[in-house]
């Protein structure tokens, strides 16, 4: 883990407003952050069953979506100019059959560098102390305004 030295102040009640407006999947699936701060998130699916795939299991693209903006959001917690920040890699482990209910996501930012962040998510199906998936994932992060910009030469110049 590190320590968070500055950390924004944005609720979980205002990030699920604001990536609803700005992020229309967010919308559109129904996530809701529940928890929100010190580089951490939680969120909640609804289940819906348009969510389920043969066998009336979660699809694994919920699954990621949502471990995704779990992650956005323990990012955004702690960068005031997180919404700025992109997905660079996601990689998901399925740990077993998520059952036809909720699905929470619980997203903890493990490091936070000046241009990469990398954090883990832990999904779980409602009810259930089992994880269903395992997720990582890099961010890009806003380089920030104070930072000096390098001058790029070309190796015939130098």
């Amino acid at each position: 883990m590190f320590s968070i030295t500055a950390m924004a102040t944005l609720t979980a009640r205002e990030f699920t407003r604001l990536t609803h407006q700005t992020t229309p999947i967010a919308a559109l699936f129904g996530f809701k952050a529940e928890k929100l701060g010190g580089g951490r998130c939680t969120v909640r699916v609804p289940f819906r069953p348009e969510f389920t795939r043969d066998g009336g299991t979660v699809a694994g693209p919920i699954l990621m979506a949502v471990a995704d903006y779990a992650l956005y959001g323990a990012i955004m917690s702690i960068l005031p100019d997180g919404d700025k920040s992109v997905t660079a890699s996601l990689n998901t482990v399925f740990l077993r059959r998520p059952a036809a209910r909720d699905v929470l996501a619980e997203a903890v930012l493990l490091r936070c560098g000046r241009r990469l962040a990398y954090g883990e998510v832990m999904l779980y199906s409602e009810g259930d102390p089992e994880p269903v998936a395992h997720v990582t994932s890099t961010y890009s992060v806003p380089v920030q305004a104070q930072q000096p910009q390098l001058r790029r030469t070309s190796r015939a110049s130098r």
